[in-house]
């Protein structure tokens, strides 16, 4: 019919098949990077001997176990039944979950969503037992797109490639894309950090952000002008960009998700921000169609001659997209008043508005922007519903239809939970919400189906990055630094690269550098089992004993000053500085303290724990023993060689695969479709009645009209 690839380009109706599908392998890569990357870290951080042991958390209780359960729903709780300590427990889960993610990652039809329910539960069971360590922003992300997989994807092994509610449900994660970005853009400006609102904040952020990697340095280093223009694009690309993501136009949702990628591309370039990246860009896969990932792959649409009418049709889309990319460029050079100096070839800018008008805008956005997302799933449904009743044969259309209903209402709950942490973005706006909706949240929240995003404080620090630097000594005269693996130290060396990869530990020494000593409560115990010499906390500081300077017998003293650190500027001849750090001394972080010196033990005592080191016996069952040989063998690798190791094996797998794959498809067949000497299975018969199901299914998508039979 005239008009039909007009409306088709308005609607955005195209199959949501392949990007779904690359986000299920994603999210299910992120689950594997997620469980390996704690693993390694579990002796360390949660053992007997380690900084924050999960025995103390989960200690004997005469509850039953479904109230303890129902109060902190972990499967840690199940360790006594098996006959397996807490620190077991933990390495059980995570061998269990990277087992499992590996063959998700390897395998489609193991990304259905009863498998993602399962890393899901493990997930949660970890993160209710890893206390502070394990409560970071991609933590929360992981546990909510996780629980989104299960609805995204099939839920039986092998289960149908492709339903009706598919779009309905593949929509939470752009509802969850918005959530995050937009959350993340409005802090930056809504908690008053000076550096944003001078737009002085990448002058410092590479500089001072958590983990720097190398290319910091030299981002560190741009020309000023350079640096605000970046701030100016990344404010743009976080608060006004997202709302592009409901457009009923598809290169709009095309052009914000370039956007997006871009932003997360350079992201992980200049800073080790954990899973955050690889999360967020599987999340923006949300915004494309399959005939755009069919775009990527090279595969050609089969051209239709088209009238003019239709021809003009088209470029309607088109022009309107431009006009509404315009209005964005002209809102950033008005709101921060670019100017360009031609001679100087420079860029000037300013923040031209207030946070006061800021906050009035915030507010008069802050509902409309739920209504806008209320219409955009409202035209999920309907399109889903509509495509259900288009099915044909009466059983596969009632089928199709009560799937539908049940999946859009679920959507429907987890859409309506969701608004409840989204207006803390305006907090006056919250009163609106009704309390039915307020204590279903409530109900909830222990298990993570929906968080808050972006609402912590952006700021840096205007004289440096603050570090902390613990020493030890063996007669209190001659102190010797110990350096970390990951965290800053030495000034010679340069910042690493460790991808998807988290040093829990390094992480909570920046955030500890931040706040007085008394919000770390467990860097004391780090000093102590330091000062007692447990291999397992020392492998959290370095891989290579001969690189920990008290290797052979432990410090009988440890104290930790506090520093600021700045980049190394560049010579007068350009020429670049042997160093990539200056450092100064601030003040004493942690006083000198030995193993039975008086402020130890007062600090120990006021956590309740004492300098004797006091080791529950670990049951010694046949699964005890197979994780001890499993530690045994995995204990040599570093966590970021263990990652690159595993995605190594993955990508092994994939293009072998692809390349047999490719083999058995260009191998010839008899005219009655039998197997030949290279082995083809399938006839041409059968793939031509495959091609014209999915032909089918892609027009009944596009079209919620009912198809004349």
């Amino acid at each position: 019919m005239p008009g039909t690839t007009g409306m088709a380009g308005m609607a955005g109706t195209a199959g949501v098949g392949a990007p779904r599908r690359l986000f299920l392998l994603l999210l299910a890569a992120s689950c594997l990077f997620a469980f390996a990357a704690l693993y390694a870290q579990i002796p360390g951080l949660y053992g007997d001997e380690g900084i924050a042991p999960v025995s103390r958390l989960l200690a004997d209780s005469d509850r039953p176990v479904l109230e303890q359960l129902q109060a902190n729903p972990t499967l840690l709780l199940l360790g006594p039944h098996l006959g397996l300590a807490p620190q077991q427990v933990m390495e059980l889960l995570c061998l269990l979950g990277a087992l499992l993610a590996f063959g998700a990652v390897v395998w489609e039809r193991l990304r259905s969503g009863l498998v993602f329910l399962i890393l899901w539960v493990l997930n949660l069971s970890l993160h209710q037992a890893g206390q502070g360590f394990l409560h970071c922003k991609w933590d929360h992300l992981l546990l909510e797109a996780g629980f989104l997989a299960v609805l995204v994807a099939p839920f039986l092994c092998g289960g149908s490639a492709s339903q009706h509610h598919d779009r309905v449900t593949f929509w939470l994660t752009r509802w969850l894309l918005f959530r995050a970005t937009f959350g993340g853009g409005v802090a930056k400006l809504a908690l008053g950090d000076s550096d944003w609102w001078n737009l002085s904040a990448l002058s410092r952020y590479f500089e001072g952000q958590p983990s720097p990697t190398p290319l910091s340095w030299y981002c560190h280093h741009l020309p000023d002008w350079l640096l605000k223009l970046g701030v100016v694009v990344q404010l743009e690309a976080e608060i006004v960009v997202p709302f592009l993501f409901f457009a009923p136009i598809r290169c709009l949702r095309l052009s914000a998700f370039y956007v997006q990628v871009l932003l997360q591309i350079c992201s992980f370039l200049t800073g080790n921000h954990g899973l955050l990246n690889l999360l967020t860009a599987a999340l923006c896969l949300s915004l494309l169609d399959s005939d755009h990932v069919g775009f990527w792959l090279g595969h050609k649409k089969k051209r239709r001659s088209r009238t003019w009418t239709q021809a003009a049709a088209s470029l309607l889309p088109l022009l309107f997209a431009a006009a509404v990319w315009a209005v964005v460029v002209l809102s950033a050079v008005q709101l921060f008043r670019l100017r360009v100096d031609w001679d100087g070839k420079t860029v000037s800018s300013k923040t031209i508005f207030t946070q006061q008008e800021f906050q009035g805008v915030l507010k008069a956005v802050a509902t409309p922007s739920i209504w806008l997302a209320v219409l955009s799933l409202t035209w999920e449904v309907v399109s889903a519903l509509l495509g259900s009743v288009c099915v044909r044969g009466t059983f596969a259309k009632l089928s199709s239809l009560v799937q539908s209903l049940i999946f859009s209402s679920v959507a429907v709950a987890l859409f309506a939970l969701s608004v409840v942490p989204y207006m803390a973005v305006d907090s006056s706006s919250s009163r609106k919400i009704f309390p039915e909706v307020q204590k279903a949240y409530s109900a909830v929240q222990n298990y993570r189906l929906v968080n808050s995003y972006g609402l912590e404080s952006n700021a840096f620090w205007d004289d440096g990055r603050p570090e902390i630097i613990i020493e030890g000594s063996v007669d209190n005269t001659t102190w010797t630094e110990i350096d970390f693996l990951y965290k800053i130290g030495n000034e010679n060396v340069a910042p690493p690269f460790m991808g998807p990869y988290l040093p829990r530990l390094d992480w909570w020494m920046w955030q500890a550098a931040h706040a007085p000593r008394d919000r770390s409560p467990w860097f004391t115990v780090l000093v102590l089992r330091l000062l007692q010499g447990r291999r397992d906390v020392v492998h959290l500081l370095q891989m290579d004993e001969g690189r920990y300077p008290f290797h052979q017998s432990p410090p009988r003293f440890i104290r930790a000053k506090l520093y600021r650190y700045h980049f190394t500027q560049r010579r007068a001849d350009g020429t670049e500085s042997p160093q990539w750090w200056t450092r100064r001394y601030v003040d004493d972080f942690y006083p000198t303290v030995h193993f039975t010196s008086p402020d130890l033990q007062r600090m120990l005592t006021q956590q309740g724990l004492t300098a004797e080191l006091l080791t529950p016996p670990t049951p010694d069952s046949p699964i005890g023993q197979a994780l001890a040989l499993a530690r045994n063998h995995i204990s040599a690798l570093s966590g970021p060689l263990l990652l690159l190791a595993l995605a190594a094996t993955a990508a092994s797998i994939h293009l072998i695969g692809a390349a047999f794959g490719h083999r058995a498809r260009s191998a010839p067949t008899d005219p009655r479709g039998r197997k030949t000497k290279d082995g083809q299975q399938t006839s041409d018969r059968q793939r031509s009645r495959k091609e014209n199901q999915e032909e089918r299914m892609q027009e009944s998508e596009r079209s919620p009209r009912k198809r004349r039979k």
